[in-house]
Order: structure tokens, then sequence, then C-alpha cells
């Protein structure tokens, strides 16, 4: 059979010397890298002991806001779960019963919400999509569990308490807070539909 090229090498087979045989070489060479890592400084830290300050701008745990008079802001329009690349978020709508004022802030309330949080790839795509505001990542930890289903993160888990605010505000820039205005703005100026 013709070589594709014309670089063609002969291979011979060498023999071992008596220091490789013993593999001392390798041995001291391996010791050698193992002691030069050993006095480096350590890149793990004990995480419950030890907490390592996150960036301002991290996603952790969402969380379902509630205006200033304690009503949910949430109206079940579906955009944050339609933007959901992972499709974790579901909810089921309701409309809104009287005497029900105060809990909810418009006609029709979400009266399921629920993000699999395995599911969840904390791309943010949800917040950015509410026209409401109501859905937020903060800067919480998700915690863990061994069992699925408690994985899958309800209104009891997300909504936070009448008293109890949860604050967003390093993630909620100048900047951040002025590219919004201007994105509502232009999509309510928009003449698209005419």
């Amino acid at each position: 059979m013709q070589s594709l090229t014309n670089r063609s090498k002969q291979v011979v087979k060498q023999e071992l010397t008596f220091a490789e045989k013993i593999y001392l070489p390798a041995i001291l060479n391996g010791m050698k890298i193992t002691l030069r890592h050993f006095f480096k400084k350590k890149a793990t830290i004990s995480y419950p002991e030890v907490k390592r300050d996150f960036a301002p701008v991290y996603r952790g745990q969402h969380v379902l806001k509630r205006d200033e008079n304690g009503a949910e802001r949430c109206t079940a329009c579906g955009l944050c779960a339609l933007s959901c690349p992972a499709e974790a978020i579901t909810m089921v709508a309701a409309e809104r019963n009287k005497g029900e004022e105060k809990l909810y802030r418009e006609e029709k309330y979400a009266s399921t919400y629920e993000i699999n949080m395995l599911r969840c790839i904390f791309c943010g795509l949800c917040e950015e999509a509410c026209p409401k505001e109501a859905i937020f990542l903060t800067d919480r930890i998700v915690a863990t569990s061994l069992n699925r289903s408690e994985m899958i993160y309800g209104k009891d888990k997300l909504v936070e308490g009448v008293n109890e605010r949860i604050d967003i505000s390093d993630r909620q820039t100048s900047e951040v807070i002025e590219f919004k205005r201007i994105r509502i703005f232009s999509i309510t100026n928009c003449n698209c539909w005419n």
C-alpha cells in the first residue's frame, strides 16, 4: 500500500535502560510535582464555615414579589414560562373573587405557580420577560435535596412574605432600571400592529 505522504518514519523498538525498568525517574518526577502542589495555596474552602463572596449579578433562588400594598404582582400572563428555555416554569391562571383585592393586584392571578429547580438553568430570561416585575432571581442559594418532588418550588417557597421583603437591590442597578424603562417604553409605543 502506498503512503499518502512521503514523510514515513521507521519505528524501532528500543530497549529500556535499567533506571527506566525500575521506574525510579518516573516516581521521582511524580513526587516532585506532588511536593510542588503541596505547598501552594488551596483553591477549595470549607463551605459551611467559610462563605465565598458572590458577584452582585449572581442569580440564585427565584422570588415572586409583592407590591407595596402586599398584593402579589404576578398576573399569570405566562411570558416567563414562554421565555424559559428549559421549560421549567408552569402555572395555572385563575380569576380573582370578590374580597380578594388585597391578595392579588389584577383580576387574573396565578393560582398555581411552580418552578422545577432541577430543570432551571438560572439564565434570568423569566425575570426579563415579566412585564409586571413579579419574578426575580435573588442571591440566595437553592437548597439541595435527595427527593425530586422537593425540588419543585411552588408558591409556598417562591412568594415573599407580606412582612418579610426580599432585597433585590444589588441586581437592580441604575443601568438595569434604565434599560427596562427604555425597553418598556419602546414596546408600548411600537406601531408594530398597524
